[in-house]
């Protein structure tokens, strides 16, 4: 007969804490991301005076605001998503403007719809988030796109000189979106998917670069080219109403899925960010994560609105940046209070075990 372990004591009352703790969590936080609506700016590129560009006389302003609208109504369909336009009908909107419109909405994302054109008989639908690689091609496509800023009123003095056919001024352009890369790129990547693998459409990928109505906003953003113009069978195809739907329904399922994934994401970071401190055995590290990109910036207070004892991880390719550093989560959250109020409204808190990121799971477990 092999010999019986005693048993361990075990203390009955933490238990019923334990449970008790984790349904409100659940339940707190499950039923706040089921009422949340997210809202989606939908911006269909140029209008008015400028039309976009006129590949074998189709007109880029039409068929992006048709798309647009056609993203706007399948997303409509579900009761957690709030669309809004930058534009419902053939005017002219700033490249500034579109931006205001999803900023005063806090919008949740910022997709930008455009056609593309080009010299040969280029072809294919493409997907960009903001930033600079210094692909010629790709700064090409922006200086095409941004030169739209010379149409509007003022711009001199409300793009502070900003000249989008110099490649200097649009290298020079800053990192505001930074924080929100790892978002955007993840969006993008949804729709080039749909475009490539779903539609068959030439991939030519997720790219990118400094577009100025991406620069404008606060939030996870994209542009797409839904294809050339100047292609007459591409063309065609864009202009036709099964074309549109075929895009558009890409879009919105891609969109749709992301926010699925965001509300996952939404509960695992606004648990963590409420677990009481007192529950938690060291060593627990507590930090807020500001931004994630490929750029490497040197962590001085000018690079993060005035924030300073910024710390940089390189995690694969991309580098996350991190703000304060406590075991005490209630100084934590203080932190995070603060670093929205400079501007970092998607930054949030992050838990780490001897100097490695854990799950929530694995936090909980150490209670």
């Amino acid at each position: 007969m092999q010999s019986q372990q005693k048993p361990k004591n075990i203390n009955t009352s933490k238990i019923l804490f334990t449970i008790l703790f984790t349904y409100l969590l659940l339940f707190n936080f499950n039923t706040v991301s089921a009422q949340k609506q997210y809202v989606v700016v939908i911006d269909a590129g140029h209008g008015g005076k400028d039309p976009g560009n006129l590949g074998n006389g189709f007109r880029e302003k039409h068929i992006a605001l048709k798309v647009a609208l056609a993203v706007g109504k399948k997303l409509s369909k579900n009761k957690d998503v709030k669309v809004i336009f930058t534009r419902k009908k053939d005017v002219f909107i700033d490249l500034w403007k579109r931006g205001d419109i999803a900023n005063h909405a806090k919008a949740d994302l910022f997709v930008s719809i455009h056609c593309d054109s080009h010299t040969s008989n280029a072809y294919g639908a493409g997907t960009f988030v903001l930033g600079l690689r210094g692909n010629k091609k790709n700064l090409e496509i922006a200086k095409r796109e941004n030169a739209v800023i010379l149409l509007e009123d003022n711009f001199k003095e409300r793009y502070e000189g900003f000249d989008p056919n110099s490649a200097e001024s649009v290298i020079g352009l800053s990192l505001l979106q930074e924080e929100n890369l790892d978002k955007s790129l993840t969006l993008a990547s949804l729709i080039q998917n749909n475009f490539a693998f779903k539609l068959k459409r030439n991939n030519r990928k997720v790219k990118q670069d400094n577009f100025q109505v991406l620069r404008e906003t606060i939030m996870p953003s994209v542009l797409v080219e839904l294809g050339f113009l100047t292609n007459k069978k591409e063309g065609r195809y864009l202009n036709s109403k099964k074309g549109q739907n075929e895009m558009s329904s890409a879009i919105s399922e891609a969109i749709y899925n992301y926010i699925k994934n965001l509300k996952l994401n939404t509960v695992i970071e606004e648990v963590t960010a409420e677990l009481p401190s007192k529950q938690l055995k060291k060593p627990i590290e507590f930090k807020v994560q500001l931004a994630s990109g490929k750029n490497k910036l040197a962590t001085k207070s000018y690079n993060f609105k005035g924030l300073k004892n910024i710390q940089r991880i390189k995690v694969g390719s991309n580098y996350k940046y991190y703000y304060g550093n406590s075991s005490s989560l209630k100084e934590t959250k203080k932190a995070l209070q603060k670093a929205v109020a400079k501007g970092y409204k998607s930054a949030f808190i992050v838990a780490f075990k001897d100097g490695k990121k854990v799950s929530l799971k694995e936090v909980l477990k150490m209670r």
